[in-house]
């Protein structure tokens, strides 16, 4: 009967576009190329979901998405350094909260970041517009200060335009 299972693909836009959608990813571009050539750090960070495994590996599931409460969950959460061109993965055992997120961060720059570029005072995080680091998220916003004070770090952070996530360099670690 011509069927077939197919995924779907996300291609339709749900509303109107931002009118300065462009400008926004210009600025993003401009403000990477510009921490890029200062040799300071470029990451992009976003929680998760996918899983990676050996080619023709799946692994064997329950045929029922429901939670099993002995089992627990995870929450990976995935900076993705434009620098160096590398991935870490922070793993936890609870929600993906703004408090997670901004752990995850801190976790890459003291094992990874602050040996890599040990003269670095400042730091650009690009990261997609919802979730625990979305932009209108005041809980990610005073994690970040609260890191900041810590490292002593300048921080600046952009948000990519509501459903361009797909852009953030972070998804295809």
């Amino acid at each position: 009967m011509d069927y077939s299972r197919q995924q779907n693909q996300k291609m339709e836009q749900v509303g109107e576009p931002h009118p300065d959608r462009n400008a926004q990813f210009e600025h993003i571009n401009k403000t990477a190329a510009e921490y890029l050539e200062a040799g300071n750090p470029v990451i992009s960070v976003d929680t998760k979901k996918s899983e990676y495994r050996n080619k023709k590996d799946p692994r064997k599931v329950l045929d029922h998405d429901f939670p099993i409460e002995e089992l627990g969950k995870i929450s990976p959460y995935g900076v993705y350094n434009l620098n160096n061109n590398t991935g870490f993965v922070n793993v936890g055992t609870s929600r993906d909260t703004s408090e997670f997120a901004v752990e995850s961060i801190s976790n890459w720059w003291e094992t990874v970041g602050k040996h890599t570029f040990p003269d670095s005072g400042k730091i650009y995080i690009t990261c997609d517009s919802g979730g625990s680091n979305g932009y209108r998220v005041r809980m990610w916003k005073y994690q970040l200060q609260q890191f900041a004070n810590r490292t002593g770090l300048e921080i600046e952070v952009s948000h990519f335009p509501r459903g361009t996530s797909k852009w953030n360099k972070v998804s295809f670690i």
